[in-house]
């Protein structure tokens, strides 16, 4: 199984479960109070991921490690590059 089955497998659980909770389909007498929970709950799940999302996004931008060898290769390259296009008669 795939991933992206195995997500879309878990999702649609979710949402049955959520579904069955929420609007009471099948009559299955599910109390007032876990349908006023369950109704909002995408909601909430869904700021939940962003917040999560954020936080994970942020926490790796800031411990993102400098490469300081690529970075002298890379102004080593610029420099070669400049000369290169001086020699060609632009000027930069």
């Amino acid at each position: 199984m795939t991933k992206l089955m195995e997500w879309l497998f878990g999702v649609s659980v979710v949402l049955a479960a959520w579904v069955l909770i929420a609007f009471d389909p099948l009559d299955l007498s599910v109390p007032h109070t876990y349908r006023e929970v369950a109704f909002p709950m995408p909601l909430y799940l869904l700021v939940s991921f962003g917040c999560y999302s954020l936080a994970t996004v942020g926490y790796r931008v800031a411990t993102f490690n400098d490469c300081q060898e690529a970075a002298e290769e890379l102004q080593a390259q610029i420099k070669e590059a400049k000369q290169d296009l001086r020699r060609k008669g632009l000027k930069i």
